[in-house]
């Protein structure tokens, strides 16, 4: 049973640095006479000021930001704030990415691309205590259990941590170690540690394998 504000609606926070996603969401949630949008935040940084401060009932949480990382926030929601639902809303059509954000605490995974109407039904689905995930991520679930595949976590990328996972992310976007550290919010050692282990997990041999890997990657993905 979901917490009601004082409006008598449920509580939903937007997490995602797109400002005109965000206002369709806001718009689109807001049209539904027992939902309420109570906050929108760009970072994950803002997000846990608006957590404290206006108790949600769920986060509808974009894994992809600017300067922050989704996966962290989730994982944050699933560790202190227990009764709290996350729907991730991504641009990202990876049983890849759904089965990380799934694992780190996420109750639902659904495209941007989804139809209004598909994005309110999750949004029902997981308030109801349900997971809900794309009909592609469906598929793709279903045909790995079919065909007795292993885990995602056998595979070479999907040996990375989550943090390892998002710098060879956004080495793949072009940034630079000094870059990656500072919209991580961590140390140039840090992430060099992180870029080590990420070339010796996917068995690359220096610098420049690394790059042209995660150039690679980033384009088919």
């Amino acid at each position: 049973m979901q917490t009601m504000g004082d409006t008598g609606k449920v509580k939903i926070l937007i997490v995602e640095d797109h400002e005109v996603f965000r206002l369709g969401i806001r718009e689109l949630i807001n049209h539904e006479p027992d939902l309420h949008v109570c906050g929108e935040a760009d970072d994950v940084s803002t997000a846990r000021s608006l957590m404290e401060e206006m108790n949600p009932d769920m986060a509808i949480v974009d894994i992809t930001l600017k300067e922050s990382n989704g996966l962290d926030l989730i994982r944050e929601i699933g560790a202190s704030r227990r009764g709290m639902k996350v729907l991730v809303l991504s641009m990202h059509d990876e049983l890849l990415y759904a089965e990380r954000s799934l694992q780190a605490g996420a109750q639902g995974y659904i495209m941007k691309q989804e139809t209004s109407k598909s994005i309110v039904k999750a949004i029902r689905h997981i308030l109801m205590g349900n997971i809900y995930v794309s009909q592609n991520i469906m598929t793709g679930l279903l045909n790995r259990v079919r065909t007795g595949q292993d885990s995602l976590e056998k595979s070479p990328i999907e040996t990375l941590s989550d943090r390892e996972f998002t710098v060879l992310r956004m080495i793949g976007e072009g940034c630079s170690t000094g870059e990656i550290a500072d919209r991580m919010r961590l140390s140039v050692r840090t992430i060099s540690t992180y870029r080590e282990r990420i070339k010796e997990k996917l068995h690359l041999k220096n610098a420049a394998e690394l790059v042209r890997f995660a150039v690679r990657w980033a384009e088919e993905h």
